[in-house]
């Protein structure tokens, strides 16, 4: 079975509890915002790692599906509010929630997917999954959601300096983005019936791709194909504080620091390949792949706890896949 395949296996279902979720939403307006990102696509690899990190330690396929569709709910909340923090037009092909029915309807559309995640979650225990492990995982949930609002915290501080750590941009998204990659793997393992040793490795797993996904995103934004996606270099115009940028501050000269810094706070478009030249000269792309490849490999070594199994296969091609994806 191939990547797509795998993100492709249990997404069907996991629509379907998404879908009954928001059945009940009223006005309509309401309930047409919620679902708008939802109804558009998506890669559903959250959801992924929640199922096959329960088949992975010998649980169930179908008892995982409401704790997957409750991550991929999570997800997508923050997806419309960092839209609506950004100012973005479009998501995934379409209008972002925000263009189309206002700021005010989109944050409540948020945060219904928000509430609606929590609902989810307590609703495994429904299928005949002990309670004791409904609550664990809500539990992981929760702190999931904390972190990412941290990481999103962090990331709007780093907007005005440029005294950035490579420490603290690990930290910054691993919370960001990998607080709920681990929420999604732990979560799975919780509603398997997983060992705590085998819960701890999941996690291990899930923090690693985690990070190796967004030093990708950071990778994709300099090197990716502007057709499938946003501008190549709009990170560079914007100003941020990516492992590339970290890397080659810290190694530059006086002279190619303090340009690089200059170039990255005029906000144009124009110094994309001056700002490019310089993370080039000192290797910062380089360098940021093989920070993403090493998390790779650790992902895939915190697997080998776990006994051999079809999940732990596609788990293994899951992380590599985050490091090889071009969107």
């Amino acid at each position: 079975m191939d990547v797509l395949e795998i993100l492709k296996a249990y997404s069907a279902d996991v629509d379907l509890e998404i879908e009954e979720a928001l059945s009940t939403l009223e006005p309509d307006e309401l309930k047409d915002a919620s679902a708008h990102l939802i109804k558009a696509g998506g890669k559903k690899f959250r959801p992924a790692l929640t199922v096959l990190s329960c088949q992975a330690v010998g649980g169930e396929t179908e008892k995982a599906l409401k704790a997957a569709a409750s991550l991929e709910l999570i997800h997508t909340f923050s997806l419309i509010h960092d839209d609506i923090m950004d100012n973005d037009d479009t998501r995934r092909g379409m209008k972002a929630v925000h263009k189309i029915w206002g700021e005010p309807l989109a944050i409540l559309a948020g945060d219904t997917l928000f509430a609606k995640a929590y609902e989810t979650i307590i609703k495994t225990a429904d299928d005949n999954i002990a309670y004791e492990r409904a609550i664990d995982a809500l539990r992981v949930l929760v702190d999931s959601c904390i972190k990412i609002c941290e990481g999103q915290a962090l990331d709007m501080s780093f907007e005005d300096t440029f005294e950035v750590t490579q420490d603290e941009y690990m930290n910054m998204i691993y919370k960001k983005t990998g607080a709920l990659i681990t929420g999604a793997t732990a979560a799975g393992a919780i509603i398997g019936g997983a060992s705590s040793m085998q819960i701890k490795a999941l996690q291990e797993y899930g923090r690693n791709v985690g990070l190796a996904f967004q030093i990708q995103d950071d990778y994709i934004d300099l090197t990716g194909d502007e057709s499938i996606g946003k501008p190549v270099g709009s990170d560079l115009v914007e100003g941020k504080k990516t492992i590339m940028v970290l890397y080659a501050l810290e190694k530059a000269n006086q002279e190619d620091h303090d340009r690089l810094i200059e170039l990255l706070e005029a906000n144009d478009e124009n110094i994309i390949p001056e700002a490019m030249a310089l993370l080039e000269k000192y290797g910062a792309i380089q360098y940021a792949r093989a920070v993403a490849y090493d998390c790779v490999i650790k992902a895939k070594e915190s697997l080998g706890f776990l006994p051999e199994s079809e999940a732990k296969d596609a788990l293994m091609k899951l992380a590599d896949f985050v490091f090889t994806r071009k969107a």
